[in-house]
């Protein structure tokens, strides 16, 4: 059997709900279903700025990236171009499949960001977006199942090229 292993970035400003994501995601594993050998790290990076930098010594060899931002803050949103200025600087041009995620939807009265606006930056920077609340667990699958579908695919991909290099 043969294990895919993917390293998963999560980042973003602090308090916009990075630990909470990562933590619905490994407190559920009825999502998945038992016969798959498929491993997802992810690393969760801090947000305060003092801690970014030893951090990223931590990053490694990154397969996808989970940008997240709270949508009731306008501030840590204009933040992700810098989050993403980060991770290209570190991945040195490498495509990074990824999400951008906009948190905290059960805020929706303090809403500072709208999705049109969000969605339309995740498109320029390549990235699929999602909307989430892991307070009240709404449609927290569905940016990891896109990160997981990045994954298979950069391996069939990858698969394709190596098999067009054997002869035969």
């Amino acid at each position: 059997m043969v294990k895919l292993r993917a390293k998963c970035l999560l980042v973003g400003d602090a308090a916009v709900g990075k630990s909470a994501l990562s933590h619905m995601f490994h407190s559920d594993g009825t999502l998945f279903q038992k016969n798959y050998s498929m491993e997802l790290y992810i690393v969760d990076s801090a947000g305060k700025q003092t801690l970014v930098e030893a951090c990223e010594k931590m990053w490694g060899e990154v397969s996808l990236l989970c940008l997240v931002f709270d949508l009731s803050s306008e501030q840590s949103f204009a933040n992700c171009s810098h989050w993403m200025e980060r991770v290209r600087a570190h991945c040195r041009g490498k495509h990074l499949p990824g999400v951008l995620v906009g948190n905290k939807t059960d805020l929706s009265t303090r809403r500072e960001v709208q999705a049109s606006v969000a969605q339309e930056w995740a498109e320029s920077q390549g990235l699929e977006y999602h909307e989430t609340s892991a307070k009240e667990k709404e449609n927290c699958d569905a940016p990891i199942l896109a990160l997981a579908t990045a994954f298979h695919s950069l391996y069939q991909e990858h698969r394709e090229t190596i098999q067009n290099l054997c002869p035969g």
